[in-house]
């Protein structure tokens, strides 16, 4: 049986759209469904959520349950892009369109809405080889399962890559992380500082929560703030570790602006506009297969020490919660 999020039902005429979270654990993911519950409420539509909770079969339950209540849209965090697809055809079958939401499903007939991947792996190499240019370098992956880890390594590699082959950086360990969770690249990480004898000089993790397993290994190790260490969210734990000088930069997504344009988009498709003609909307085909589908992708901003106030500014995260446990002459200027 679905498993039942908090949701907004404003009217029963109003646009019905089923989301089918992979895992709905994530901090990220809460704000993210605010944005899309924003956007719909000024439609009097109603958003209909379920956690698969890191299970693809999980995943297909779920939104066969969603399917039988008669939803206008289904959107989509995928948990396998390649499993998903079964369930997909299953709802394009059924006339409902589909929105694939952060994480690409590759289909024609789906709508993509992202942040760019590729640039936030070039924002976290442009930032980890400004303070580490040359040295031993461990690429953190995201999930296998995710063609966002591809992407995401794809930005990094256009930078890190003429370093490589000029021989200043050598990558002695790359690892997946299986459903991004933080216990496993804690694992990871630490199995690489021993094979190395902890002779590592920066790290690009994919997403903050992978970056806050790389820092408790590294904390292990009495390494933590002596090793350059990417991530990707702006997770408050990750401000914070940016703060205190443990991690180096995160690729923020603004996720309310993400999630408010993904409700925008779905209603619009809902209504009958075509998906390409949509305001932003590009032609996609990065993926591993080729394959061209509609997108909507918005930029993610590098934050670092030196522009903390960025999301102090935006509201995204109070002054206290971002310098917490952050004291002394070297606090960065947000936090003085």
């Amino acid at each position: 049986m679905a498993t039942a999020l908090p949701m907004t039902a404003i009217a029963q005429d109003g646009p019905r759209v089923g989301m089918s979270w992979a895992n709905f654990q994530e901090e990220r993911w809460k704000i993210d469904q605010a944005g899309i519950e924003a956007a719909l409420e000024e439609l009097g539509g109603e958003l209909i959520s379920t956690d698969a909770q890191s299970s693809s079969s999980k995943q297909a339950s779920d939104i066969e349950s969603l399917l039988a209540r008669d939803i206008d849209a289904l959107m989509i965090v995928s948990q396998d892009s390649e499993t998903i697809l079964a369930s997909v055809e299953r709802a394009l079958n059924s006339g409902v369109p589909v929105v694939a939401y952060e994480r690409q499903i590759e289909h024609p007939d789906v709508t993509y809405v992202a942040f760019d991947p590729v640039e936030v792996g070039r924002i976290q190499a442009r930032a980890v080889t400004g303070e580490a240019p040359e040295g031993n370098y461990v690429i953190i992956k995201g999930s296998p399962t995710d063609p966002y880890t591809t992407y995401v390594l794809q930005g990094q590699r256009e930078i890190i890559d003429p370093m490589v082959e000029a021989g200043d950086i050598e990558v002695v360990a790359e690892q997946f992380t299986d459903g991004w969770l933080p216990s496993n690249a804690q694992r990871n990480m630490e199995q690489i500082l021993t094979v190395e004898d902890n002779d590592v000089d920066a790290v690009l993790a994919a997403n903050d929560g992978t970056a806050g397993g790389v820092v408790a290994a590294l904390e292990g190790a009495g390494l933590a703030g002596d090793v350059p260490v990417s991530g990707q969210d702006g997770d408050i734990a990750a401000l914070n570790r940016i703060a205190r000088g443990t991690q180096t930069v995160t690729a923020w997504k603004d996720t309310r602006e993400l999630g408010r344009l993904g409700g925008e988009v779905v209603t619009k498709i809902i209504d009958g506009e075509d998906p390409a003609t949509i305001e932003g909307a590009q032609d996609w085909d990065k993926g591993a297969q080729g394959i061209t589908q509609t997108a909507i992708v918005l930029s993610p901003v590098a934050i670092t020490r030196d522009n903390l106030d960025v999301v102090v500014d935006a509201g995204w995260i109070s002054t206290e919660d971002l310098c917490q446990g952050v004291s002394g002459d070297g606090a960065p200027e947000a936090c003085q």
